[in-house]
């Protein structure tokens, strides 16, 4: 069964830093581009970054405005979402995400997890 289970999430005060882990099981890491996506309450699901799966290629939305950097390492099964410079409107629940690599980048993702949530104060 293929599971994505993200963590790190929390309440911060706007500034401060987190870093989310999505650990991977089930399924052949290397093989998946892996994403990030975010939905604040009211708000639709929102792309945040993606990084194949040789980890090459990383790519953010441009709403990060640089303060975001996500990474993997295949051997570990892990992919991560540094966040950096938390403002108040990055809150929302974090997802990570898997896609087959040979689909192109339009394409749904295969899996999902169930979601993080970061919640930053003023």
């Amino acid at each position: 069964q293929v599971r994505l289970v993200e963590s790190g999430g929390g309440l911060v005060q706007a500034g401060a830093s987190l870093r989310l882990s999505c650990a991977a099981s089930g399924l052949t890491f290397r093989q998946y581009t892996m994403g990030w996506f975010r939905r604040a309450p009211g708000k639709d699901r929102e792309f945040v970054a993606s990084i194949s799966r040789s980890g090459g290629n990383p790519t953010y939305a441009d709403s990060t405005k640089g303060r975001f950097t996500i990474s993997r390492d295949n051997a570990k099964n892990t992919s991560w979402l540094q966040l950096n410079s938390l403002k108040p409107e990055d809150t929302a629940v974090y997802y990570c995400a898997a896609r087959i690599y040979w689909r192109d980048s339009v394409e749904p993702y295969d899996y999902w997890g169930q979601g993080t949530q970061v919640t930053v104060s003023s």
